[in-house]
């Protein structure tokens, strides 16, 4: 598999432990269980894949591309899913990290 889409998949990992470490907040019981799993499973694949990852790309690209995919998804989850603020400046500098990550790809 090419290595840029292992390393897309880790940051979306990253963005689902988001995602569900958000849902057990309001989450109880056998419920807040599930999303408690869901956390672990997807974190441990997003730690697997960008070790993949990095096995073929530099880890200076890695590291920032993996962390900018989960820090935009992270704020994109937070939008859609609870409630929070899509202020322009929030909006405008995710789309600053976009560029950033972009930027990575080019160069590296």
């Amino acid at each position: 598999m090419n290595k840029w889409i292992i390393l897309i998949l880790a940051g979306c990992m990253e963005v689902a432990f988001t995602f569900c470490l958000g849902k057990t907040k309001s989450a109880v019981g056998h419920e807040r269980a599930g999303w408690w799993i869901g956390f672990l499973v997807a974190l441990a694949l997003s730690m697997y894949l960008m070790a993949k990852a990095s096995e073929k790309l530099p880890i200076g690209t890695v590291y920032p591309v993996w962390t900018g995919i989960g820090a935009v998804g992270a704020v994109l989850v937070g939008i859609l899913f609870f409630h929070e603020p899509a202020t322009f400046w929030r909006i405008f500098f995710i789309i600053t990290l976009i560029g950033s990550i972009i930027g990575l790809k080019i160069v590296g």
